[in-house]
């Protein structure tokens, strides 16, 4: 949210239609570290999730696009490209640098209680507030993919992933527990953040065989007929086959 609407407390969805051509260019990004002025804490970059961690997370979430055949190409955006509060007119520079026509921000965070005397914190997701509530000696791990259309700002869809690690550990080290849960915290929410994606992406599939619903209209580019043209054809000679053998068998 702090991302892409840096300078609102709320937004206002834009019911612009999505113009999809087929196979797409996607792009995929992590969000930069920023902070959210009003609330006073930082977000996408807390915890220790180093920039090999970072890199492996985006080349799996690639992968998981460049499965799909109505994908063409694939991107991973440097994250020099981004800048804290750059909004979608920082997604339209990055679609004209790079020829992306869709993208997937993922952003994560990470938070630790450690006294027995805490609050409850709200994070605003694209969807709404996500509320953290942690006991003494606990690890919650925050991780969200999103996926847009640049020229539309369109929301396609989105996949969460989130763990809780607890533990009791006593005040002698303490630190090296803490650690240890913030690096399963983080494995665990990769591996939920990736299977959800894999499941919202066979949704997305379905939707974008050329239905105009949910406020997306699909085309095919120059040169592309698309998997739904190959089953048609299939099925046009299957039709055929059927009816040489019952005049056969006639």
């Amino acid at each position: 949210m702090q991302f892409l609407y840096p300078d609102k407390a709320t937004h206002v969805v834009e019911l612009a239609v999505a113009e999809l051509a087929l196979p797409l260019r996607v792009g995929v990004a992590f969000v930069p570290p920023g902070c959210d002025r009003r609330a006073g804490y930082s977000y996408a970059g807390q915890g220790d999730f180093s920039a090999a961690q970072q890199t492996r997370l985006l080349e799996v979430v690639a992968a998981k696009f460049r499965a799909l055949p109505y994908v063409a190409d694939i991107q991973i955006i440097p994250g020099a490209y981004l800048r804290a509060g750059g909004g979608f007119e920082n997604l339209d520079q990055v679609r004209s640098m790079f020829g992306v026509d869709v993208i997937a921000l993922v952003a994560y965070d990470q938070v630790q209680f450690t006294d027995e005397n805490f609050l409850s914190l709200a994070y605003w997701t694209i969807v709404g507030a996500y509320v953290v509530q942690g006991e003494k000696n606990d690890t919650q791990t925050l991780m969200d993919a999103t996926v847009y259309d640049i020229a539309s700002r369109r929301l396609l869809f989105r996949a969460p992933g989130t763990s809780r690690v607890k533990a009791h550990a006593a005040p002698v080290g303490l630190e090296a527990a803490l650690r240890k849960d913030r690096e399963e915290g983080l494995r665990l929410a990769t591996e939920d953040l990736t299977k959800n994606l894999e499941a919202e992406l066979a949704v997305f599939r379905e939707r974008i065989k050329e239905r105009p619903e949910g406020g997306v209209r699909v085309t095919h580019r120059p040169g592309y007929s698309g998997a739904g043209a190959f089953e048609g054809a299939a099925a046009l000679v299957l039709v055929g086959l059927l009816g040489w053998a019952g005049r056969r068998r006639g």
